[in-house]
């Protein structure tokens, strides 16, 4: 007595439907979460015919269901690779997963059915797939507007490179890309970078790896476009006359202390930039942001072309002889027979691969250093590192103690 009652109370208490039915399909029994889900109470289903809470087509295949378990004797679970749908009292259906197995009772076969309710999770998974759909379409109209822009700039650096052998047509080229380069490119790199970020924002709920990737993705591309638009637009600046540096006094520790924080925020897994200065003094006379873009310019070299757990060297030095900056890493190096291109323009060194960049940067780094009257120089051995020396003499440039 006391088994029957435990089984009936678990029977009454559990969370999923149970309805038992004969071997004509006529229910016998119905537990209360069965009825919940049908909108029935027990007197309105006991000895009816079970199919009546089907829709059809699942209501026409019913005896055949029941014919194939009394044949085949193994227990048929409904509702795995198909949706199994409920007919409730109002009329309304809803999903779910029916398993059934045969229960031998007082010489008789009862067959129970048990109902597991789908409802919440198909519309947990409708809403995950429209939303993965939505964030899909989104990546994709993001992705072939980056695609159109890289094309659009190798197109202009093809043009570019041909016509700096054409004189005469070169005024033109550089208006025109100009135009182009401040219009065409920058509003859409803005918005495809603000979209990116936008899309890795709303993704982070859903935990999705491949979104995360394909963000990065788009992310890393946007910073490698912007930083090819600056070297053009740096160069056509240099070609066009354009630059003229502005001599001012400012404290050099204090200006590299700067970019050294600044420039450890875009450093890889480990790397750190060691910053160290030589002198009494500090102050120097020379063009802020034509400095600051060199040095810039050499420390995100050092950080591309290192390995991660590296450092990076960054040292000032003034005494009497004038001023110096050196950058040193220990990344991949230059080789000998490319060293005496480096500094010319659009040019890369063979062991690069596929490390991004224009062949821009150094050129317009030696550049800006002799329009404010200094010397670059550079020492390389590969896969040991490389070493670039920007300096200044005493009387190309001005430095005062402040420090005593």
């Amino acid at each position: 007595m006391e088994n029957a009652a435990l089984l009936k109370a678990i029977i009454q208490n559990a969370i999923d439907g149970i309805i038992t039915i004969d071997e004509r399909g006529l229910i016998e029994t119905i537990n209360p979460a069965a009825c919940m889900l049908f909108s029935y109470s027990p007197e309105e289903v006991i000895g009816k015919n079970v199919s009546f809470l089907m829709p059809p087509p699942d209501r026409d295949q019913h005896d055949e269901y029941i014919r194939r378990y009394q044949h085949t004797g193994v227990p048929h679970i409904i509702g795995i690779g198909r949706e199994v749908t409920g007919l409730r009292k109002d009329g309304t259906t809803f999903p779910f997963r029916l398993g059934v197995s045969e229960v031998a009772y007082s010489g008789r076969k009862i067959y129970t059915g048990f109902i597991h309710d789908l409802s919440k999770q198909k519309e947990a998974e409708e809403q995950l797939r429209d939303y993965a759909a939505h964030l899909e379409d989104l990546i994709e109209e993001r992705t072939q507007s980056l695609k159109e822009s890289v094309l659009a700039l190798q197109n202009a650096k093809e043009e570019v490179s041909l016509s700096l052998e054409k004189e005469k047509e070169l005024g033109q080229l550089k208006s025109r890309f100009v135009s182009m380069a401040s219009h065409e490119f920058r509003t859409p790199l803005s918005a495809i970078q603000l979209s990116a970020s936008l899309v890795d924002k709303y993704a982070q709920a859903f935990s999705s790896d491949n979104i995360t990737k394909h963000v990065g993705k788009i992310k890393n591309a946007v910073g490698n476009l912007t930083t090819i638009l600056n070297d053009f637009l740096s160069l056509e600046k240099l070609e066009a006359g354009k630059v003229e540096p502005t001599f001012s006094l400012f404290d050099l520790v204090k200006f590299s202390e700067e970019i050294t924080e600044e420039m450890q925020m875009v450093a890889k897994q480990n790397q750190h930039i060691i910053y160290q200065h030589t002198g009494k003094e500090s102050m120097v006379k020379l063009d802020q942001n034509l400095l600051r873009n060199c040095v810039f310019n050499l420390i995100a070299n050092a950080i591309k072309y290192s390995g991660e757990n590296t450092f990076i060297e960054f040292n000032t030095e003034i005494d009497e002889s004038g001023c110096t900056v050196i950058i040193k890493d220990n990344g991949i190096g230059i080789p000998e027979k490319d060293q005496k291109h480096l500094f010319e323009p659009f040019f890369r060194a063979h062991n690069t691969g596929n490390i991004p960049g224009t062949g821009l940067g150094l050129n317009i780094v030696a550049r800006y250093t002799h329009l404010m009257n200094g010397n670059i120089q550079f020492n390389s051995i590969v896969n040991q590192g490389t070493s670039f020396t920007i300096s200044f003499k005493k009387h190309e440039q001005t430095s005062i103690d402040h420090r005593r």
